[in-house]
């Protein structure tokens, strides 16, 4: 009764969390996460509840196999029960059954998370909330190239991991402060590359900071992004106070293999290469890139070359699409590489400003800095303008260009230019004139970025500029005062697409949708370097933004599909990821993007904000491999010369050609479209048992779209069927692409494919 009474209670605090998961999970896959509860229990062992689990799992799935694959978790001591991926029907059926005494959605009671691995859901999924040897995520290892790693993190620790794997064929290299006992069982390798860097800017030396020449990180980036794909469970973690929560990777029990080709945010191409091929072949089964080159060439670009290579192998390689926010800018573009964009989460990071009428301004940053809590005089820079300098350039608050004596114990307005505009140094500006603190005019990153200022800062938008403006206008002794940063959970609308986020069309292969997924990349907060010195000091762990913080979400993601399904190709884990994502917020309404609020498209977000959850069981996956990309290449035009880029062995191109738009890619592109053009694509079935998908479209605009065959009939998991998609225009897309989506629902699984298509002419 002691046991029940708790559940209960527990069942209550559960349903106020489910709901935020219901929403998202529910708008791509109707299977989930159920925990099947049957109370205390007189087996003698856990082995027989086990198996009795099964036998009852069986009776809904079909057999003791397929009952054992949906298996999650057993129940087994204190009382008996288990959890397991169903449909609601399976749920409902379970439920009847005589000895169950409740069936629910699975979550956990919430830790207060750092926060984008519980918006994403998963915590609920048990195995994802420890580090231990006994899951089969602890044998799968993830390289890391990037800035380094901080190895005394504790995100780091290897507490209940197991022996390295014995496949792992790489090593911990020594060098500067850090020795081969620096790695343990959670970083199981090292590795660092310079000379490409040295050969062209001369020896590495400091740069106005310190210099180790190691892996070990001086930057924090690399830190930040390993410890966000497998970082071991931290209590407590917060960027003094702010985000406080448990700090977790995705995947806590996989290993981590850091190449280190990155210094002072640079990377050579020539040692990115060659850590790409020190990480093909020391064995590991993902390869993380926060980082990338504008594209330019599939033949050309190293990242493009290494990733094909490893792509051959197996490995599935995760890549940023960029930061320069506007179209036609997304990186890591090749069609075998998984790209990733970046969003929100449910959480904002709020600094407001109380001015002296009373209205407090609502504005963002990350102001750790102590500022007394008494009110100050605002100026705005323009009238604090140099001798000589114009307003319009004082108002943008550069080096030489405000008069100290006029800012100095004041809050100075400045206004932010244009997208690279050097936000950070503004405030570096103010607080050497002795300014009190700034509120900066950012319409681009206001509901974005958590800037970290040297100064008291906070960003606001043009709506709270009116505001401000109005105040400055209508008073003679203006002032404000700053709020401590406060962290705002269950906001809404989330996800809103970043505006940094780099977009497409694919400028190389327009025919392939890029970037791929979206994920959390704003305002993550994970480990850090303390020597990585910014405007609050040494700190272990830092709150930072970009497509950076993205992709490691991703390849976090990828590395558990990864043990749960270890023979499944890149291009399998790839098509699980896309297929299985959402394309609406938590207000049930399409995803937006900052700061405006504005419309999206794939361009923005691909094939949507990553499920986890759902991309573990996603009932269908589009694969293609090594020969598939050349038919591509060949398409694409390549010559001899550049096919060696990509591999030695002899090529012989089919004629006619494969059409690009024929590559059994998730996502189906068409460009310079003058005709009825006919799409091929093929399925492999990873359900169980026997099923009917039927496929539903939704039409882009000027443009008819019919499959062929309506409905796939699968016999067994394993099976492939082909279909054709007809896109028949009879209207122009004016030069600009049209946006629809094709889905295969067998009542169980929502299998979804974005369109985009380009109509020339009809």
């Amino acid at each position: 009764m002691k046991i029940m009474n708790q559940l209960i209670k527990i069942t209550a605090v559960l349903a106020v969390f489910l709901l935020r998961y219901v929403l998202l999970n529910e708008a791509i896959s109707t299977t989930k996460h159920y925990i099947v509860y049957m109370g205390e229990h007189s087996f003698s062992d856990s082995d027989s509840v086990i198996s009795s689990n099964h036998e009852m799992l069986a009776s809904v799935t079909g057999s003791i196999r397929q009952a054992q694959d949906a298996a999650i978790h057993h129940y087994s001591k204190s009382f008996r029960g288990f959890s397991a991926i169903l449909t609601p029907e399976q749920a409902q059926t379970l439920s009847e059954t005589e000895s169950v005494i409740s069936v629910f959605e699975s979550t956990t009671i919430p830790l207060h998370t750092t926060h984008s691995w519980e918006f994403l859901g998963i915590n609920a999924i048990p195995e994802l909330n420890q580090s231990t040897s006994d899951e089969p995520q602890s044998d799968v290892i993830v390289g890391v190239l990037d800035s380094g790693v901080w190895p005394e993190s504790e995100s780091f620790n290897d507490k209940g991991l197991g022996p390295i794997p014995k496949r792992f064929k790489g090593e911990c290299v020594a060098g500067d402060q850090l020795s081969a006992k620096n790695c343990n069982r959670k970083i199981i390798g090292a590795r660092y590359y310079y000379k490409g860097y040295e050969a062209e800017f001369g020896p590495l030396k400091s740069r106005n900071g310190t210099f180790i020449r190691s892996v070990r990180d001086t930057e924090g980036h690399g830190t930040h992004v390993a410890s966000t794909i497998a970082g071991s469970l931290v209590n407590n973690a917060s960027l003094f106070g702010i985000a406080r929560g448990t700090a977790r990777g995705g995947s806590p029990s996989a290993r981590l293999a850091i190449y280190k080709p990155c210094w002072f945010s640079y990377c050579n191409g020539a040692d990115v290469l060659r850590a790409l091929d020190d990480a093909i072949e020391d064995g590991v089964d993902i390869i993380s890139l926060s980082l990338g080159p504008p594209p330019t060439s599939y033949f050309s670009d190293v990242i493009s070359i290494g990733s094909f290579h490893a792509f051959k192998k197996g490995i599935l390689v995760s890549a940023s699409a960029g930061n320069s926010g506007t179209p036609g800018t997304a990186c890591n573009i090749p069609p075998w590489i998984l790209t990733v964009a970046a969003s929100s989460t449910d959480r904002e990071l709020n600094s407001n400003v109380r001015l002296g009428n009373s209205k407090v301004l609502k504005g963002s940053s990350v102001n750790s800095l102590k500022m007394e809590t008494k009110s100050y005089g605002i100026i705005t820079a323009t009238a604090a303008a140099a001798t000589g300098v114009p307003a319009r350039n004082a108002s943008l608050c550069m080096n030489n260009t405000l008069d100290p004596t006029l800012i100095k114990g004041k809050i100075v307005v400045c206004t932010a230019g244009d997208f690279t505009d050097a936000r950070i140094s503004k405030s570096i500006v103010i607080r050497q004139g002795g300014g009190a603190g700034m509120i900066l005019i950012d319409p681009i990153f206001a509901n974005d970025v958590g800037f970290q200022f040297f100064t008291p800062t906070t960003l606001i938008g043009e709506t709270e500029a009116e505001v401000l403006h109005d105040y400055l206008n209508t008073t003679s002794n203006p002032t404000a005062k700053f709020y401590p940063t406060m962290t705002v959970l269950n906001t809404r609308p989330a996800p809103v697409m970043a505006s940094f986020s780099s977009m497409g069309p694919n400028i190389l292969t327009p025919e392939i949708i890029k970037p791929d997924i979206t994920a959390p990349g704003v305002n993550i907060l994970a480990a850090w370097s303390p020597l990585a010195v910014d405007a609050e000091g040494s700190v272990n762990y830092y709150i930072t933004s970009g497509t950076s913080m993205s992709c490691p979400h991703i390849s976090g993601i990828a590395a558990f599909i990864k043990s749960r399904r270890p023979a499944w190709s890149p291009s399998a884990i790839k098509s699980a990821i896309m297929t299985t994502a959402t394309v609406v917020d938590n207000t049930w309404k399409s995803i937006l993007k900052d700061p405006n609020g504005s419309q999206t498209t794939p361009f923005d977000y691909g094939s949507g904000h990553v499920n986890p959850l759902a991309a573990l069981d996603p009932g269908l996956i589009y694969d293609f491999g090594p020969n598939d990309i050349i038919d591509f290449i060949c398409t694409y035009g390549a010559t001899p010369a550049q096919f060696r880029n990509l591999t030695t062995e002899p090529i012989t191109c089919k004629n006619p050609p494969i059409p690009t738009y024929n590559l059994n890619y998730p996502s189906i592109g068409v460009t310079n479209m003058n005709r009825t053009v006919t799409v091929l694509r093929t399925v492999t079935y990873c359900g169980h048992g026997s099923t009917v998908f039927t496929a539903s479209v939704e039409n882009p605009v000027g443009v008819q779209v019919s499959v062929n065959p309506n409905e796939l009939k699968f016999k067994e998991a394993g099976e492939k069927l082909s279909y054709e998609v007809q896109f028949t225009p009879y209207r122009t897309s004016n030069g600009s692409f049209v946006f629809g989506s094709i889905i295969w629902n067998n009542g169980a699984y929502k299998v979804r494919s974005p369109i985009g298509l380009n109509v020339t002419s009809i």
